[in-house]
């Protein structure tokens, strides 16, 4: 039987569940931060991630790690050297999108606080 903690492993569960998993594989600031790096470029070395990311080696592979269970990026080792990419581009457009989503929310937030300002205060 296959493990219930894998994304992906078991192909007859409904969508929704999959789509959590890919979620859950998003679900960490770093890992955000690192699609970002990857985004901007077409791939990125292990060295350069470090760098962009002020984590410690051993955290970034903890992070890589679950980056490529959920299957959103992928490596390629040359020599000593490794990189990594986007598995799939729309890793980037999610990014976008999200992005975006933030953006309105943020001002939708600001301006229901600015209109709250307005409003009268209670008295004691």
């Amino acid at each position: 039987m296959k493990s219930q903690s894998e994304p992906y492993s078991d192909e007859h569960r409904p969508l929704y569940e999959v789509k959590a998993n890919l979620f859950k594989g998003l679900a960490h600031p770093l890992r955000i931060r690192i699609l970002e790096v990857l985004s901007a470029a077409p791939e990125v070395a292990v060295s350069d991630l470090l760098a962009e990311t002020g984590l410690e080696p051993s955290h970034l592979s903890q992070h890589l790690s679950v980056l490529r269970r959920h299957h959103l990026v992928v490596a390629d080792r040359r020599g000593s050297l490794v990189y990594y990419r986007l598995a799939y581009p729309q890793v980037a457009d999610l990014l976008a999108v999200s992005r975006s989503l933030l953006v309105d929310i943020l001002e939708t937030t600001r301006d229901q606080l600015t209109g709250s300002a307005t409003l009268p205060t209670l008295q004691p």
